[in-house]
């Protein structure tokens, strides 16, 4: 079993854990949590997000959890406003750094906060799994949207799959992206 199966295993019983749905031993912190892994990974992780929700859902008491897909996020809320088609012309006719600039109002981060919040209320669910992080990118940053939902979800967990690394402090993206440095989430597991 190699490093990433290793961690991935350990995901279910720290998600049913009264620690983490209780959000003990975080001194008050908010219960944001990151798993990262290699992006070569990503259906990998995918497979076992899907795995991950079904077992909460069988679980004892059973978690109502939120899978929020980051980039069909930014696709449902351009169709919602009619400008997916719109945005896929522009692409074709002018250009990926055209579409960029186009997109940043209509997918504002607290935009793209108070859509997550809206689909999936805190009222309705016990904790929130984001993926599809990468798929998103450059369209959105991760450290930005953290920032923005902490106020929106209060005390529920969240555990954002970022395809990356972290260090506990910075969020780097594929490895390689620069990310603003993000000082309040924990590892999920080590």
């Amino acid at each position: 079993m190699n490093r990433l199966d290793e961690r991935l295993n350990k995901i279910l019983p720290t998600l049913t854990s009264e620690k983490f749905r209780e959000n003990r031993g975080l001194g008050n912190e908010v219960p944001f949590y990151a798993f990262d892994y290699p992006a070569e990974s990503e259906l990998q992780v995918r497979e076992h997000i899907d795995f991950l929700l079904n077992q909460l859902a069988k679980a004892k008491p059973p978690l109502n959890v939120a899978r929020v897909h980051l980039f069909q996020v930014l696709v449902d809320m351009l169709e919602e406003r009619n400008f997916y088609d719109k945005a896929v012309k522009l692409q074709a006719d002018k250009g990926s750094e055209a579409l960029l600039k186009q997109l940043k109002g209509p997918l504002k981060v607290e935009k793209v906060a108070e859509f997550i919040t809206r689909k999936w209320p805190i009222t309705d669910h016990d904790a929130y799994l984001i993926d599809g992080v990468g798929s998103a990118y450059p369209m959105i940053r991760t450290h930005k949207l953290l920032n923005i939902l902490q106020p929106h979800l209060g005390q529920t967990p969240l555990v954002l799959f970022f395809p990356g690394e972290y260090d506990g402090q910075s969020l780097r993206l594929f490895g390689q992206l620069s990310d603003t440095p993000y000082y309040r989430a924990f590892r999920l597991v080590d």
